[in-house]
């Protein structure tokens, strides 16, 4: 029998005595809003762990800027794992949820300025977020999630900065360890009743690992219109392009010897991947009254995908088989519309929101052979060809009431309702027609109650039923056979949270804020992988799973300019039931993976330090610590990435002369020059498990502002 995580006396002891996060950033920044239950709450007063970075932090202490991974280490309960891969997305994950991905970002609903960055299908993207112009994020974990629709461990929110005042016009470059660049423009301001911010970026990088040179172009743009005092509206554009090459996993025995080293077959098949997306939105505000608020957002968007694959020439004769090439060409969009009404139930103050949110997407998914005669790494003849969509309609209604001037309820529901469809278009020979379709749906109830029994503390506990359907890139393999897997089921979940938050009085002479939560959650037909072989993943269900732990946060000012801040994650994710073995049978004698084992991904155990002098001008200064305990490749545990420790340091000059704001920074990570494995790919067929990270690196970062 596996031994109890925690017992509620050493978790309340630890609540009380060590989660601390600071009020420090307080003092430098305006007082903030969140809308993880979508009312306006300080995240103070929300029933729920809830995060919020603000850009500046995420562009200072000289960090490259390659990925949104390099400023997310403090936060509790997630964990992002930059895979020096450009052809890949960093691996997200909060509280275990999204640890199975081998692409893209699973498990976690994503958001920027209010329009989904995850499709209706649950498969998300972060590469088109521009680092240069986030204003702040938002990371909101467990229960209350699942009022976001197809999610279950957690929602993250980026923000682009306003554009106020004057005119300001900012370039940053960087220039770092094997051959990172960096260039970045930005303009924002405001002219009159038009807000603006607009920004361009460039990045590339000849790669840690052999076969990993990368480039990514980007650009942003964000106008708000205010047309009158109770009309708001905002326009968002952006468009990305990425060319990377993928060096694919290493085995246990490649890691070890040459971390460097890519595996042979992706240079044989010149294994790369392409993307090309464009997107445009617009947020449409409308106070009618003190009492009522109306809110439309409406987005499309096209993505178009290109990826070749390290598959043998051989597989490929099987007349079943896709092939070595993946073309997507994805067409998305969507609406939501939101009402917000405040009033009073039994002489109390009552906010209620209630909504209607629809997306679809459409996907061209074709696939080709990698080969030509004796040519590889080439596109071939053409194997696979279907027409794909999905689409989600989720009516959802939420409530904060205060029925006592100490108790806070929160309240919401959400009806998803998830289709997907195929229609075959490549039936030859054998390769029968396997269109097909299915629908997938959840009530998705949350709760939550916060009692305050001061202005320093605040204790909440919240409850809520997650459901999480398979995307379409986990439907798009059978293990035997063509066509989707419309055999898996969705996932569901029971979500379970309490927490205590604690702050100093205003004006105390070392501001302190304190966080700590416990979680429990329970799901039901799990998706896991069932084989991952040269990029092409199967998946299946494996019964019931296990997600408990704990989460401490701590920052305090000790003197002026000074912050130090800590966080600490405690998770025990394990499957509760036995299910088939994944590809390697022969790794798991009995035929099955064993009820118990952990689910690959997660760390146990996760801590962040940092400490640093940030003036507003002159030198500033830094050291950062990252420790992350090891971490079980595949479900029968077979091997693990080792648990590691890492170091960083930074040191800068800021510089204000009339208009101009000039700053320079140098960094070095992994100053002890440590060699660990950055990131895995989860139950990888070929034992290529193995992600390394760098070896000790820098980079230099150059930024000037003037302000007209």
């Amino acid at each position: 029998m596996t031994p109890h995580l925690y017992s509620p006396r050493p978790v309340v002891a630890l609540a009380l005595v060590w989660a601390l996060q600071s009020a420090a950033a307080a003092q430098t920044l305006a007082p903030v809003s969140v809308s993880a239950t979508r009312t306006a709450l300080p995240p103070f007063e929300v029933p729920a762990s809830v995060d919020v970075l603000d850009g500046e932090r995420i562009r200072s202490d000289g960090r490259p800027q390659v990925n949104l991974s390099e400023s997310l280490g403090l936060v509790p309960g997630l964990l992002a794992r930059d895979r020096l891969n450009q052809a890949q997305d960093m691996q997200l994950s909060v509280r275990g949820f999204g640890a199975r991905s081998t692409f893209g970002v699973r498990g976690v609903r994503l958001y920027v300025d209010g329009i989904p960055a995850t499709m209706p299908d649950g498969q998300g993207q972060l590469s088109h977020i521009d680092l240069a112009s986030v204003g702040h994020l938002e990371v909101l974990r467990g229960p209350f999630s699942v009022l976001y629709g197809n999610s279950s461990g957690g929602v993250m929110q980026v923000f682009t900065e306003e554009g106020q005042g004057s005119p300001v016009l900012t370039g940053s470059a960087a220039a770092g360890s094997y051959g990172l660049k960096r260039a970045d423009a930005k303009a924002s301001g405001a002219s009159g009743s038009l807000g603006y911010v607009l920004s361009a970026g460039r990045l590339s990088t000849s790669g840690y690992r052999e076969h990993s040179v990368a480039e990514r172009e980007s650009a942003n743009a964000r106008l708000d219109w205010a047309l009158d005092d109770d009309r708001k509206l905002t326009l968002l554009v952006n468009t990305l392009s990425v060319e990377a090459q993928d060096p694919l996993g290493l085995s246990r025995a490649q890691f070890d010897a040459a971390p460097r080293s890519a595996d042979a077959s992706a240079n044989t098949f010149n294994t790369r991947k392409t993307v090309r997306q464009s997107q445009i939105g617009a947020v449409y505000d409308h106070r009618l009254n003190a009492d009522n608020q109306l809110r439309l957002m409406l987005y499309g968007g096209e993505r178009a995908t290109t990826q070749y694959q390290a598959i043998p020439t051989g597989v490929q004769n099987n007349p079943l088989h896709p092939g070595g090439v993946i073309g997507l060409e994805r067409n998305y969009g969507g609406a939501d519309l939101r009402w917000t009404h405040r009033t009073l139930m039994a002489q109390r103050p009552l906010e209620v929101v209630g909504g209607l949110a629809y997306d679809a997407m459409n996907e061209e998914r074709r696939g080709w052979q990698n080969f030509q005669g004796t040519s590889l790494g080439v596109r071939g003849a053409l194997r696979r060809e279907e027409d794909n969509r999905v689409t989600s309609l989720d009516p959802y209604l939420q409530a904060t009431w205060q029925p006592a001037t100490r108790w806070t309820v929160n309240a919401g529901v959400r009806h998803s309702l998830v289709r997907f469809s195929s229609a075959d278009r490549y039936i030859v020979g054998t390769n029968g027609n396997d269109s097909g379709s299915v629908r997938y749906s959840a009530t998705l109830p949350a709760a939550g109650i916060t009692y305050a029994p001061s202005t320093q503390w605040r204790v909440y506990a919240a409850a809520g039923r997650g459901f999480e359907t398979p995307t379409f890139n986990e439907l798009a393999y059978r293990p035997v056979g063509t066509g989707l897997n419309f055999a898996l089921r969705p996932s569901r979940s029971e979500n379970f949270e309490t927490g205590v938050k604690w702050r100093t009085l205003p004006g105390s002479v070392m501001p302190i804020e304190a966080t700590a939560a416990v979680f429990h959650t329970a799901t039901q037909d799990e998706i896991v992988t069932q084989s991952n072989v040269g990029g092409r993943s199967t998946f299946q269900n494996a019964g019931a799973t296990r997600r408990r732990g704990l989460e401490l946060a701590t920052s305090v000012a000790p003197a002026r300019h000074w912050l130090a801040q800590m966080s600490y994650t405690l998770l025990d994710a394990r499957y509760r039931d036995a299910f088939a073995c994944p590809v390697n049978a022969n790794l798991c004698p009995a035929g099955a993976v064993p009820a118990g084992n952990r689910i690959p991904g997660t760390a146990r155990n996760a801590l962040a330090l940092d400490v640093g002098w940030r003036p507003p001008t002159g030198w500033h200064a830094g050291l950062d610590a990252r420790y992350l305990g090891s971490v079980a490749v595949n479900d029968v545990n077979s091997d693990a990435a080792a648990s590691f420790v890492t170091l960083g340091a930074h040191v800068g000059y800021v510089a204000e002369i009339s208009r101009w704001r000039l700053v320079a920074t140098a960094r070095i990570d992994n100053l002890t020059d440590r060699r660990y494995a950055g990131s895995i790919i989860v139950n990888e067929g070929n034992g290529r498990y193995f992600e390394p990270a760098m070896e000790r690196n820098h980079v230099l970062s150059l930024s000037a502002s003037y302000r007209f």
